[in-house]
């Protein structure tokens, strides 16, 4: 396909967002999903490639090896814990059974665009004497739904769920409505009414066709779920993140703790998780180091569209970045045993998303790159 073709459908695509009246959120009829296959990139390629060619967004050798070491003493002194990454005082499931996946693909579903322009507004809700903020504030809404006899992660239930009710369900304690509400919305009703029609109403159903492979997996999301397609066009080459679809799978195997329904033989093959946040850990670190035009741009709120090259070198080299993390905590002589923590993306994406979270106060003075989409 020439690249004249992919733009003119990329054009039709932003016009349909437009019709819709939300540019870079969520395209509710992509042109490009419509006529071409798959990218031939994965993430793990796809942010090599981004990585080899970007401007603006660079890796630091230096800051590899100190993010590196910061993983092993942290692991070495008990700080932080590969083999239990989820079980903690946060509002998450942590038993092992069919119901946690229902209510992983949920959180999932709707784990993007949490930021808020000024840092003391953050989106927050209150859960049993404790106030959440962010992802972990959507977590504390489902539970806090589920306590209130509301079957929110019944596919039967969201597949046809108002527009009001996902409101009241998710409003913030401030009774400001979550960011991006109508688009949380359709994304809940579509994939419930997908679940019902593929899956016989369960998630769990879907994760049991993927034959305990996350790559697997990772295919039957992407292709059986729109609102996870993470993918975009960078100098001419189609490329995917799958940020969303990613964190699925990796949150499923890290609950089950790599064990039956979690059991993907593969996981290592799952990247880290692109974002907002783990980005901002990363220049923290030195791991990644931006433009002078860059930090400008960052340093002035500016909001980048989904897509923008800028924005794009960010993802891309964030992943890349972890890749070659993972690659030196494989080479470090390190007091633990390799065969029974997780050296994976994953493991390392856990470890920078929740620094960032316990040092927020020192990382905000990093800024993060601030983009309004469905994505992440």
């Amino acid at each position: 396909m020439n690249l004249d073709f992919v733009n003119r459908l990329s054009l039709l695509s932003c016009l349909l967002d437009l019709y819709v009246g939300h540019v870079g959120t969520y395209k509710i009829l992509s042109a490009c999903q419509l006529f071409m296959s798959p990218p031939k990139m994965k993430p793990r390629e796809s942010a090599a490639f981004i990585a080899s060619v970007s401007k603006d967004v660079k890796l630091n050798p230096v800051g590899i090896k100190r993010v590196a070491s910061e993983i092993v003493q942290a692991i070495v002194s008990q700080e932080f814990e590969p083999n239990n990454m989820m079980i903690h005082s946060y509002p998450l499931p942590v038993i092992e059974d069919a119901s946690s996946i229902e209510w992983m693909f949920v959180a999932d579903a709707l784990n993007f665009s949490f930021w808020a322009l000024e840092e003391n507004a953050h989106y927050s809700v209150e859960l049993r004497g404790n106030q959440y903020t962010g992802y972990m504030a959507l977590c504390a809404a489902i539970t806090k739904a589920q306590e209130a006899s509301i079957p929110i992660t019944s596919a039967k239930y969201y597949a046809n769920v108002t527009k009001e009710t996902v409101n009241e369900i998710f409003m913030s304690s401030t009774g400001e409505p979550i960011p991006l509400l109508e688009q949380r919305w359709i994304i809940l009703q579509e994939c419930g009414k997908i679940i019902n029609d593929k899956f016989d109403g369960k998630f769990c159903n879907c994760v049991r066709q993927s034959g305990n492979s996350a790559q697997k997996l990772l295919e039957l999301i992407v292709s059986n779920f729109p609102s996870f397609r993470d993918e975009g066009i960078f100098e001419g080459e189609r490329v995917s993140f799958y940020k969303r679809a990613q964190i699925l799978v990796a949150d499923i195997w890290s609950v089950f703790k790599g064990k039956g329904l979690g059991s993907f033989s593969d996981i290592d093959t799952i990247t880290m998780f692109a974002d907002y946040r783990v980005p901002q850990a990363l220049v923290h670190f030195g791991a990644m180091e931006y433009s002078d035009k860059l930090n400008k741009l960052l340093s002035t709120n500016h909001t980048f569209m989904n897509g923008d090259q800028e924005e794009m070198e960010i993802r891309g080299c964030s992943i890349h970045a972890v890749e070659l993390i993972k690659e030196e905590l494989k080479s470090q002589s390190v007091n633990f045993n390799k065969e029974t923590l997780p050296i994976n993306s994953a493991m390392i994406d856990y470890f920078l998303w929740e620094y960032r979270r316990r040092f927020a106060t020192d990382l905000a003075k990093v800024p993060y790159h601030k983009v309004r989409c469905i994505y992440y």
